[in-house]
This record gives structure tokens, sequence and C-alpha cells, in this order.
């Protein structure tokens, strides 16, 4: 129980910095995405404005002088004289309306080759695309004065770049969460440390207290006996042995709970068809005297690793609380099937749904539901309890589902491989 709530809280504390950790990458990337990305379309339009047939890229502007004021191709931090500017690797495609090729200036032909560039250009005004990226490459065409101009900017540097700082930051980022994976099993095991210990205490008194009761209840018993057989009817007396029963019932509970949880139960192969069968047949009468059903269908050659005297007892749990809580005239149904590779055990019956808030902590040692009833009927809220025991010990999972007025509480158990 409590090495699944240490997962639990790993497992919560890993979800939040996991979610923490990709929202940030996400966020700082896409901001920087979408920032570069303007700034490129705005150095394209820059050069676009800028480029005029048949000049040469330096000889654009004014080799002295500052930039003419008002030139709608720049924004202030694009300058062509701005080191981001400089850097950068342009490229332009001149194409007439026609279609026949007017210039290529191509700075880098070892990088990218001049019918290549003219190629997608031409790919590019067909497209009818304004603005894009190609491989490496960011474009944007434009309309010259009797011509279209696409103009390219390599962006192979900052790529490799980006792809560089994600891969380290995937490292350093794994390798912090692996640090944090085992930071929170620590934190996990100091949160829980409390908890356990005071449920060992629990788990202790309930034993030590079975066992001290046991010897009281039993001399009660019989001196209850030896005066019954003197005075025969007695309402008092009758008192005395009736209580004296449901405390037997009570400590009987307790020591069951006490050998389910501490002691390791012996395992063995198990045919679990034929011992589901078996335990069920004395219910079928019980269930007959309170006026219900009692079907079944079990799946023949169901076999787990297993406990026969815990099992026995946990179909026995199941069965009485569905006949104790069934409404009258009503039909039970009990279900063994096997499921990829899981041996899956239904009891179902018609009653009061069990309210949602209730559905967990009906498993929780003397947890009733109607708590006006507690002990009338010698159940003290710890069947439940021993059936979570035994389902544990066997690594399977119980739980309970209200549906359409039915209650049905599935059992899951790892069955054995088939044969």
């Amino acid at each position: 129980m409590f090495r699944r709530s240490r997962r639990k809280i790993v497992a919560a504390i890993m979800s939040v910095l996991v979610l923490l950790w990709v929202g940030t990458l996400g966020i700082i990337y896409a901001s920087s995405y979408f920032e570069m990305k303007n700034q490129n379309e705005q150095m394209l339009r820059s050069y676009a404005q800028m480029y005029n047939l048949p000049n040469a890229f330096d000889q654009m502007m004014p080799p002295n002088g500052p930039r003419p004021e008002g030139n709608p191709g720049f924004k202030p931090g694009f300058d062509p004289e701005s080191p981001k500017f400089q850097l950068s690797t342009f490229y332009s495609v001149a194409v007439s309306y026609k279609g026949e090729l007017l210039e290529i200036k191509n700075d880098s032909p070892t990088v990218y080759a001049s019918d290549d560039l003219a190629q997608m250009a031409k790919d590019i005004i067909k497209d009818g695309k304004s603005k894009g990226t190609k491989d490496d490459l960011t474009f944007f065409k434009t309309d010259k004065n009797g011509y279209v101009l696409v103009v390219f900017m390599d962006n192979t540097v900052v790529n490799e770049s980006a792809r560089s700082l994600f891969r380290y930051t995937l490292i350093f980022g794994g390798v912090a969460l692996v640090v944090f994976f085992f930071l929170s099993r620590f934190l996990a095991r100091k949160i829980v440390a409390p908890l356990e210990e005071s449920y060992q205490k629990q788990r202790q008194f309930i034993s030590d207290a079975g066992h001290e009761l046991k010897t009281p209840v039993s001399v009660v018993s019989a001196n209850a006996e030896l005066l019954s057989r003197e005075l025969g009817d007695n309402q008092w007396l009758q008192n005395i042995q009736y209580e004296n029963e449901r405390m037997g019932m009570l400590v009987g509970q307790l020591l069951d709970l006490a050998r389910t949880e501490n002691v390791t139960p012996q395992m063995e192969l198990i045919d679990f068809s034929r011992l589901v069968a078996g335990e069920m047949l004395p219910f079928e009468s019980v269930a007959f005297e309170k006026g219900l059903v009692l079907n079944s269908n079990i799946t023949n050659g169901v076999s787990l690793e297993g406990n026969s005297t815990q099992l026995k007892q946990l179909i026995s749990i199941l069965l009485d609380n569905a006949i104790r809580h069934s409404k009258p005239d009503g039909e039970m149904r009990l279900t063994l099937t096997r499921d990829h590779g899981v041996a899956e055990l239904s009891v179902i019956n018609k009653g009061d749904e069990i309210p949602a808030e209730h559905r967990e902590r009906i498993f929780e040692r003397f947890y009733r539901v109607d708590t006006a009833r507690n002990g009338e009927d010698k159940h003290y809220g710890l069947g439940l309890a021993i059936a979570r025991a035994i389902v544990d010990a066997h690594h399977g999972r119980i739980a309970v589902h209200c549906y359409n007025g039915l209650v049905e509480f599935r059992v899951s158990i790892p069955a054995a491989k088939e044969k």
C-alpha cells in the first residue's frame, strides 16, 4: 500500500517537473522561432527593396554617406551595415514575367549551385507563394519593375546551432530529470515514513489485541455455556452469550486481518476455476433462503499462483457481502474469466448504490457506509479490508463499481501462463 503511495508521489512530482520543463522549453523555442522568423522576413524585405537590376549588392547603396531617410525598405535594427545583416548570406534570382532568367546573385556557389537556386525560384513563382522556407533557406518573393525577384537567406548556421542547442538541452534536461527522480524518491520515503510507522503500529496493535482478547472471550463463552446448563433459559445469560459471540466474531476477523497482512502466504499453482466453483456452492443455499438467485459463469482452466486458504476466504467475503446487501428477490451473478493474462473475478448484486466518495474507503478497516448499523449484524467493516489485503498479497487489484442499480466487486489477479 505504501509502496503504491510512494510511487504516486514520485509520479506526481515527476509529472509536474516534466510539464514545467516541456512547457518552458516550448515557450522559449516558440518565441525564439517566431522572433527569428519575423527578423528574417524583415531582412529579406529590406534586401528585396534595395535590389535593382543590374546593380550588384555592393552598389545598391551609396558607398559613402548615410542611408537616405524615409527609405521604406529598412526598419530600425536592420540597417545593411548592421552586423546581423552583414553576417547573413543572401541569394537572389530575378525572373521576367515571361519566365526568362534575368540574374542570379550567388555569393556561395559551393553551398548552393546557381542552377538549383534558379529552379527553386521558378518553383516558388509557380506555386504562388510569397514567403516561406525550403530546406535551410528562407525565401521572399516580390514584384519589381518588370520582373519577379525571389530572395533567399541561408539559415544553415542558425538552424544547426538551434539543433545543437536542442540536443544539449535534451541531454542536460534528461540528466536533471534523472537526478530529480532519485530526489523525489527520497522525498517520497520521507513523506510516507511517518504514515507507514503509524500504520505498522496499528497493525501490531490489532494483532496483539486479537490474541489478548481471544482467551477471555473463550473463557466467557465456556462459563456462559456452563451457566446455561444449570440455570436453563435466562434472558440475561442469553444477552451475555450473544454479545460474547459478537466479540468472538470481531476477534476472529482481527486475527484474520493480522495473519493476512503480517504473514507471507505460501503460494502454489491453483486451479482457480475449480476453487471458485467449490467455494460458491454453500452460498447457493444461503442465497436461496434469503430469496435470492445466485447465477455463475466460470471459465474453465483459469489457474494462478496463490494461497488456496486466502483465496477461499476472499470468495466467501465477496459472496457474503453481496448476499447481505442484495435487495429482496434479487439476482446475484459470479463470473470468472481470463483476459490478457489476468484472472478477472466479478461478484454482482442488485443493491443500493455506494456513493462515489465511499467506494475507495470501504476497503479500509472498520469503515462502513451505514454507520448507524455498526456491529448489529456481527460485521464491523473488516471483511473488505481483509479482502483487499488478500488481493494485495497476490499482487492484484480490487475495486467496486456501481451502475444501473447494480453493485459489482471486481478482482484482478495475475493468472498463470497458459500451457
